[in-house]
């Protein structure tokens, strides 16, 4: 990992990024803090045109964006065109929103659209990846949703935005889904994950929980991730501290430092 592969999840910070000069403010903070890029997500309306100005303007890379699981799977188009104005090579499918997973008639169903939609984008030399919560862990018919989906598309059309937290919430094993989507996960949503006084899982800074970062990213590295994308769902403070406090752990911790001479 090198530094400017670390990148800032806007959902984070989604409650101060409502209108343009919310999002020119925060992009500067996050730029500040260290990150060379940000996923889109979780922002106000604002014109594409004036979204690349404003990282232009701060020297930040849109990696990636979420977009509505509708808008994808029926206007793939207008997310291709909304990929070039931003000069961002990924957007991810977030979540299944009125599909039925009960049953492998209905995954296989979601795996087909997906593919649709994935096989358009890649036409554009674009990549859509998919990104999980904890439902996709429930077994149907003797397999994770999450597998048959990969499964039941072309690796071309589907790549995998594993989020760590969610994964290890569901019962999968963040470093085995690393490992075993090797060549299909350019995308990783780092995500720590502790137990609070009440005895409950909660969302922690990376670093500060209790995953294994560094049986993590070696084994995303090793299978050719190129974005480390951290988020953070639910802060207990300032969540642009969080962001610091991410950044500063993996920056020191993973990333290659010069040599003095």
């Amino acid at each position: 990992m090198i530094a400017s592969q670390i990148v800032a999840q806007l959902y984070t910070v989604r409650d101060y990024i409502k209108t343009p000069p919310e999002i020119a403010k925060s992009l500067k903070k996050i730029r500040e803090i260290g990150y060379d890029a940000v996923q889109v997500s979780g922002m106000g309306p604002i014109p594409e045109a004036e979204l690349k100005s404003m990282l232009d303007g701060e020297g930040l890379v849109c990696c990636a964006t979420h977009e509505g699981a509708e808008r994808i799977l029926n206007d793939t188009q207008q997310i291709v065109d909304r990929l070039n104005a931003l000069n961002c090579q990924h957007t991810a499918y977030p979540h299944p929103a009125n599909v039925d997973l009960s049953c492998l008639q209905g995954v296989d169903a979601l795996a087909s659209r997906l593919d649709a939609a994935g096989k358009l984008l890649y036409a554009h030399g674009m990549t859509l990846s998919y990104h999980n919560h904890q439902i996709e862990f429930r077994k149907v018919g003797g397999q994770t949703i999450l597998s048959r989906l990969m499964e039941k598309t072309d690796p071309r059309y589907l790549k995998l935005e594993l989020d760590t937290y969610w994964a290890q919430y569901g019962g999968g094993d963040p470093v085995t889904w690393c490992q075993q989507s090797n060549g299909r996960l350019p995308l990783l949503h780092l995500k720590d994950y502790e137990i609070g006084e009440d005895n409950q899982p909660r969302f922690a800074s990376i670093g500060r929980g209790n995953l294994d970062w560094h049986r993590i990213i070696v084994a995303a590295e090793a299978s050719g991730c190129q974005w480390f994308i951290v988020e953070q769902d639910t802060c207990p403070g300032d969540p642009f501290d969080a962001l610091k406090q991410s950044y500063e752990y993996l920056s020191a911790t993973f990333c290659s430092k010069e040599v003095e001479m």
